[in-house]
């Protein structure tokens, strides 16, 4: 199986195991896998394959199933004629590079990365859009809620009838339900992405988001270190499909994903797969391998991908977060691509950037107790471009993942390749260079997304 990695900011990429010799092996030690059938699942298939080890979790929507056996078999397993495809469970998992704690918590509020995706303009009650993303469900594929969620978010704002925990994966080769473990993360990674899209209560003080009138749907994946598995990615995306077959089916629906790791699991190509087909519309982080390439799910054609990208005016004062306006110029040249946003390489494809770099939400480091955080990465990047596109899909909900990419990248504020020296946290001055395989088509621009629309 392969693991996966949230990309707060530094992913760590790991393939564990890759494709293997047609013989068998004798290698006897314990795999969990991921197998997709060409055909439809049946009690002769169960039968074959639990020969090779227990049969542990169904995805029927798919054609797909977990399972446990010996690492020598898989050879075997792949050259089944029902088998389309049986690789390891693939690492997924995003962890931030850096944080700052966010200690001046003056009156605001809009804040700098809003303003740079024309959503918000400086001060109160300053919306820029005509959409607040009212009547569109955002499924937060992720860590989960902390705690205090109810300290930093409307309660309204959050389906709670429909929250999930998918647990397991890995060396098990089993995926289960976890009731109620979603409102219990002790990670904080999930809660603080969720702040991108909703906003959230500053110790009292509202704090704008991409879409605050969205209705999100936390879908936890990733355990209490932030890390996960593919299988269990693959049964958290066909649970929103299947919320969209079924209750969802007149709402928009949007899923993002602050995660990824080195290679596209079979399993989780058919479950994002089967989601778009039941329309729903997929966001994803780009990754933070820098140079070394995407993350999937994010390089994955038909995934919306995001880079992360950063402003010169970080840092200039301790309030320029909310105090500072950013200048509405038209141009990209006081924005910089992050050095940790992953490049695309050949047969992946980045579609924009977003703000990811340090970005100040709810991020606790002890339970009980509210705090907010400056987190970079591309997953921070990715909830705002979810954002966006669900206050597209409340403009119209008929809107496909096919449109809503091809808007976006239609309408992004370009970045030329170049440099940019900015003052970093601790004073010091910084320099982030960057080439076109960087930035996509560009920042993504809320207005112009939604003025595209007819």
């Amino acid at each position: 199986m392969k693991k996966v990695f949230v990309f707060a900011s530094l992913v760590v990429m790991l393939l564990l195991g890759s494709a293997m010799p047609v013989s068998a092996g004798s290698d006897n030690s314990s795999l969990g896998v991921n197998v997709l059938l060409n055909t439809e699942i049946t009690d002769e298939i169960l039968a074959t394959l639990g020969g090779f080890g227990p049969v542990n979790d169904l995805i029927p929507a798919i054609n797909a199933l977990t399972m446990k056996i010996k690492a020598g078999d898989l050879a075997a397993i792949q050259e089944l004629p029902f088998v389309a495809a049986a690789s390891p469970d693939a690492v997924r998992q995003g962890s931030p590079i850096d944080t700052v704690a966010a200690e001046d918590f003056s009156d605001g509020l809009s804040t700098w990365d809003l303003d740079v995706l024309n959503v918000t303009d400086f001060g109160f009650d300053n919306r820029q859009v005509a959409y607040d993303g009212a009547g569109v469900y955002v499924a937060v594929l992720d860590t989960g809620l902390v705690d205090s969620w109810r300290q930093y978010f409307p309660e309204e704002r959050i389906a709670v009838e429909y929250a999930k925990s998918f647990g397991g994966g890995g060396g098990n080769g089993t995926v289960s339900e976890q009731p109620n473990k979603w409102e219990h993360d002790a990670n904080s990674h999930g809660t603080h992405v969720t702040s991108s899209i909703l906003g959230y209560s500053l110790s009292g003080t509202p704090v704008n988001g991409v879409a605050p009138l969205a209705t999100v749907i936390p879908v936890k994946v990733l355990n209490q270190n932030g890390s996960g598995w593919s299988s269990v990615v693959a049964r958290g995306i066909s649970y929103v499909a299947d919320l969209k077959k079924g209750p969802l089916a007149e709402h928009p629906v949007v899923i993002n994903m602050s995660l990824g790791g080195s290679a596209l699991d079979p399993v989780e190509k058919a479950a994002i797969d089967y989601a778009i087909e039941a329309g729903v519309i997929i966001v994803a982080s780009a990754g933070n391998a820098g140079e070394a390439g995407m993350g999937y799910p994010g390089a994955y054609e038909p995934v919306i991908s995001v880079a992360a990208s950063g402003w010169a005016g970080e840092w200039l004062s301790d309030s320029w977060w909310y105090s500072i306006d950013d200048p509405e110029l038209g141009t990209s040249d006081l924005y910089y691509i992050t050095d940790f946003s992953s490049r695309e390489m050949p047969g992946q494809d980045l579609d924009v950037a977003a703000p990811g770099s340090w970005i100040v939400g709810p991020y606790n480091v002890n339970n009980g107790h509210t705090s907010y955080y400056f987190l970079g990465g591309t997953s921070m990047a990715s909830p705002h471009v979810a954002g966006i596109v669900a206050l597209m899909a409340q403009k119209n909900p008929a809107l496909t993942a096919v449109e809503a990419e091809s808007i976006l990248e239609a309408t992004a504020l370009p970045m030329a390749p170049g440099c940019l020296t900015v003052t970093g946290p601790r004073g010091a001055l910084e320099q982030y260079c960057w080439g076109a395989d960087a930035t996509g088509s560009g920042i993504a621009q809320a207005d112009a997304a939604l003025n595209a629309i007819p």
